[in-house]
């Protein structure tokens, strides 16, 4: 199996959809290498960071029900790093 680093970069602009989002995180927390959250008061959303070093499928399904989310967004950048297990 082949892992990839990459970055989940998130949008939140529906307060309710955070709860959601944390179970989602939680369920891939064992991927997961760090998160940055950073409230954007003055625009009343959340930006978040996760860096993350899991199989290709995992991370694109990670951010595929992430993105599904009402008022959130995600996008991921890959690293070239990739590392068998």
């Amino acid at each position: 199996m082949e892992t990839r680093v990459a970055v989940i970069g998130i949008i939140v602009e529906d307060k309710d959809s955070v709860e959601s989002l944390n179970k989602i995180l939680h369920e891939y927390g064992a991927y997961i290498i760090g998160r940055m959250g950073i409230p954007y008061r003055a625009k009343n959303i959340n930006v978040i960071s996760i860096a993350v070093d899991a199989p290709q499928d995992v991370i694109s399904s990670m951010a595929g029900r992430i993105g599904n989310l009402s008022g959130v967004s995600a996008k991921t950048a890959f690293s070239n790093v990739i590392t068998s297990l």
